[in-house]
Order: structure tokens, then C-alpha cells, then sequence
């Protein structure tokens, strides 16, 4: 799987903007809490540094397919509760589209399309045969009974089935939902088609076709994010210190990998709180801990903290590893961080974005440091089609060497055309994306 990083024909020869320049065309970042307009910022940003066609622009500003759905739920009081789900498919120009479902009360049409969207470049980034989507449910699934989730999991597979499928747009997990849920939805669609569809969805239990290495691939990847960043640094895992934002199924993994490697994460959150300790956190008492409780605040090995307190602890790496939006023109020169790698999608807007750029501050972003989970589904993916499994050391060591090119191509473009990593990474993805677009045309 080759990986070509070159610019436009004659970009170099051009008097094209330099990062300023581009930032000003675009027009100076807005601070929003809209995820939907931070992507499409971020977009403008790289489209103009691109020169990109404003046509080809215009075609990538928007979700190629949108689906709202509302449907009825049985509740074990015998109540029908009627729930919105969605499901977008911003981009397919390079391969079907693949993007994880989402369940949580926060969820709405914008954050999932700005979510399909960086699957987009994503899968671009790390050059796997995937366009970008994403699902949501707007639901609690903290106050569903596990009846009543998989009675909402299968009526939501039925009414997304009319656009899911193994070679056309290929479910995962996220926020709030599991293999389980996946073992659902495969099951859900199987029944429609009269035969087993393990294709149909990734991160699923490995009895049922999932990919062994698949749980731990997000945060595994974070990891090996982390370990190419810092050496530039002269730093290195064993005695790094590190704060997690998030503890989760990928916060929660990365911490444990990160203590495994000898690092030292002095600090961890859920929804919930934080706890931080200077001489580092039992990660295995606190993993131990959320799952007996619901929650790692209820352990007593650290002083409490408050998830955004979290964010401006004096440590060597930052992981925001939960919600968008946590980093922000409000907080950002409070950081103290010089080195973030960001775990959960959209943590950062494009206005606290360019403060960290400005101060110094070493930031890898989304699009490349969370596409272990990608990378994985897309090996899980390949499996199921050839009815053929590896073992947990091959997948990891094949993830190890896509993120690992994946990283030195970004780091290479940044250096080379002197900007951010997070606008390197998106002339990566965006003119790989633009250029499939292109090379297809316009049908009809």
C-alpha cells in the first residue's frame, strides 16, 4: 500500500499562501461549539493552502447522503418512547464509507456530520479504501436496561439498513455503544438478507467475526502516536508523564498500554471527575474500579480534579480523550502541555487551534492519532470478506506500520511546507479525496 504525499502539480512553483495567509483567506478561526462548523473550517483552511477547485470545495463541504430516522421503542414499564437516530455518509469517492454509531443525549445532525466528515480524511490519512461516515442515536444508554438497548440497537439497524451494508457503508462502535451492540446490528441485517453478514459491521465480538486486537486498537494507536512524536524531543515512553482526558474505550486503553510502556500517567477523568497523583495512577485498580462502580472517582488513589482542571496540568503529554470541544480560545493558553495528542474527535476548535500553534505547542491531531480504530476495523473488515483470521500479533503489527507511515508522511509534510500537523495531515487527506473525486468525475 503505497503512500504518495506530493502536492498539487506545481504547487511548489506557485506563489501559494503561507499559513497565515491561508488562515486570513478562509477568515479567521470563529470560536463555535458547533463540531459540524469547526470541520467545515478546517476544510476551508486546507482548500485554500490546496488552491483546491472551488467546485471540488464545494462537492466536499457536503454530506453526499443524510438519513434521519424516528422509531418506536418498547420501554419495560410497557411505554413506547419514539427516538431520533441518524446516519451520514459524507464522502465515497475512495471506497465505501465506514464510520462508528454513537448513542448519547448530546447528539444531533451537525455533530455527526462533521464526525462522517473527519472519517473522510481519515481514512485518507492512513490510506485505507474508506470514505467517511458516522451514526448517532439521541438516547441515554446509561438509563436503558440492556432489553431495551437491544430493542433500540435492532429497530435502528432496520431503519439504517436500507444504507448500510458490507460494500457500502460499514458500522463500528463509539460513544456509548460496543462489540455487543455490533453483534446486534450484524445480526439485525443478517436477518434481512437470510444468511450471516459479518461484513456488515466491525468491532465486534471475535466469536462472532470480530478481529482479535480490535478493542484496544484506538488507544493502542495513541500510543504509537506518541512514542514517533516524542522523540523528536529526545523524550521517551518509560517516565513520560501523561494526563488522559477520558477513560473510556479509549482513554481507558491508552492509560493501561501507557503504563505498560513505563510511562507515568499522573492524571485520568470520566464524565464523572479526575483524579491525579504526581507519583503516577494505579491504572489497573482504576480500570478495576470503573467497572465495579461506574466510575474511577469513587477510588482513592489521587487528589480530585475536574475534567477541564485536567487539561491544564504541568505534564509532558496531553490526551484529550473524551468530547469535542475541550480545548478552546477560553482555556487554550492555559495549557501547559507541550505535546497533545488528540484521542477523541474534534477536541480542539480551529481558534484554540492556531493560540497552541502560536505558543509552540506540539499538537497531533484526530484525523491521524485515533485511526488505530480505523485501521483495525478495516483489517476486521478484510477478514470477514475472505472468511480468514490473524492472530493479535499480526493486526497489531500491521497497525504499528500504517500508523507509523502514516505519522512520518504528516510530520514530513509539515516540515516541508512549514506548517501545523493538523493542516499537514489535511492536504494528505483532502487532496487524496479531491483527487479520487476528480479522477471519477461527475456522474452523469
Amino acid at each position: 500500500m503505497s503512500i504518495a504525499i506530493a502536492l498539487p502539480e506545481g504547487m511548489r512553483t506557485r506563489n501559494r499562501p503561507t499559513l497565515p495567509e491561508a488562515l486570513l483567506r478562509a477568515g479567521s478561526p470563529r470560536e463555535s461549539s458547533n463540531p459540524y462548523h469547526n470541520a467545515l473550517e478546517q476544510l476551508d483552511i486546507a482548500a485554500q493552502y490546496l488552491e483546491l477547485d472551488p467546485g471540488m470545495h464545494e462537492i466536499l463541504k457536503h454530506p453526499q447522503r443524510e438519513l434521519t430516522v424516528h422509531f418506536p421503542v418498547k420501554r419495560e414499564d410497557g411505554s413506547t418512547q419514539v427516538f431520533t437516530g441518524y446516519r451520514v455518509q459524507h464522502n465515497i469517492a475512495r471506497g465505501p464509507s465506514k464510520g462508528g454509531i454513537r448513542y448519547s443525549p448530546l447528539t444531533d445532525i451537525d455533530e455527526v456530520r462533521a464526525l462522517a466528515m473527519w472519517m473522510t480524511w481519515k481514512c485518507a490519512i492512513v490510506n485505507i479504501p474508506f470514505g467517511g461516515a458516522k451514526g448517532g442515536v439521541v438516547c441515554d444508554p446509561k438509563t436503558l436496561s440492556n432489553s431495551e438497548l437491544e430493542r433500540l440497537t435492532r429497530r435502528y439497524a432496520s431503519e439504517i439498513s436500507i444504507v448500510i451494508g458490507p460494500t457500502s457503508d460499514i458500522p463500528a462502535p463509539d460513544m456509548g455503544t460496543n462489540a455487543q451492540t455490533m453483534a446486534w446490528i450484524m445480526d439485525t441485517y443478517s436477518m434481512t438478507q437470510g444468511h450471516t453478514v459479518p461484513a456488515v459491521v466491525t468491532g465486534k465480538p471475535v466469536a462472532v467475526g470480530g478481529s482479535e486486537g480490535r478493542n484496544d486498537a484506538t488507544g493502542r494507536g495513541i500510543v504509537f502516536i506518541t512514542r514517533e512524536a516524542i522523540r523528536e524531543s529526545g523524550l521517551d515512553l518509560r517516565g513520560l508523564r501523561v494526563a488522559i482526558q477520558g477513560f473510556g474505550n479509549v482513554g481507558g486503553v491508552a492509560a493501561r498500554l501507557f503504563a505498560e510502556a513505563g510511562a507515568k500517567v499522573v492524571a485520568v477523568s470520566d464524565a464523572n471527575g479526575g483524579l491525579y497523583n504526581a507519583d503516577g495512577l494505579d491504572i489497573a485498580a482504576l480500570r478495576d474500579c470503573t467497572n465495579r462502580d461506574g466510575t474511577l472517582t469513587t477510588h482513592g488513589g489521587g487528589d480530585t480534579i475536574g475534567t477541564r482542571e485536567l487539561l491544564e496540568l504541568d505534564v509532558d503529554v496531553l490526551v484529550p480523550a473524551a468530547t469535542e470541544n475541550q480545548i478552546t480560545a477560553e482555556n487554550a493558553d492555559r495549557i501547559k502541555a507541550p505535546i497533545i495528542i488528540e484521542g477523541a474527535n474534534g477536541p480542539t476548535t480551529p481558534a484554540a487551534d492556531r493560540m497552541l500553534h502560536e505558543r509552540g505547542v506540539f499538537l497531533v491531531p484526530d484525523v491521524l492519532a485515533n485511526a488505530g480504530g480505523v485501521v483495525v476495523s478495516y483489517f476486521e473488515w478484510v477478514q470477514d470478506l475472505q472468511f480468514f483470521f490473524w492472530q493479535e500479533e499480526e493486526v497489531n503489527a500491521k497497525m504499528e506500520a500504517i500508523m507509523v507511515r502514516a505519522y512520518r508522511d504528516v510530520r514530513t509534510m509539515a516540515k516541508r511546507e512549514n506548517v501545523d500537523m493538523r493542516l499537514a495531515a489535511h492536504l494528505i487527506g483532502v487532496k487524496r479525496v479531491a483527487d479520487a473525486s476528480t479522477l471519477r468525475g461527475i456522474y452523469p
